[in-house]
């Protein structure tokens, strides 16, 4: 059993015991969390589902580099970027 959820405005498939990553929740590892109402856009099982999930850990994505430059001007930019994750295991689809 499946289901479709919205989190940090993005959709998820998820399914009991699979890993998701999704933009950075305010929440300590080791809670647990529940989507339900307008945040499960679509449950294989019915209408009112509930998806429970535990929080793993929370990391940074890979370093993105952005570089800026105009010719013949001497101009150059360099910035970097980090985007934080929260990695949560699905407990249940119900």
């Amino acid at each position: 059993m499946f289901a479709i959820i919205r989190t940090g405005g993005k959709q998820y498939k998820v399914a009991k015991d699979g890993l998701l990553r999704v933009e950075k929740l305010d929440v300590k590892e080791g809670d647990t969390l529940t989507f339900e109402g307008e945040n499960v856009l679509f449950a294989a099982g019915g209408k009112d589902a509930k998806v429970s999930a535990t929080v793993v850990r929370h990391e940074r994505a890979d370093k993105i580099y952005v570089f800026k430059k105009k010719r013949r001007t001497g101009y150059r930019r360099t910035r970097g970027h980090q985007q934080h994750h929260t990695v949560l295991q699905i407990t249940n689809v119900a």
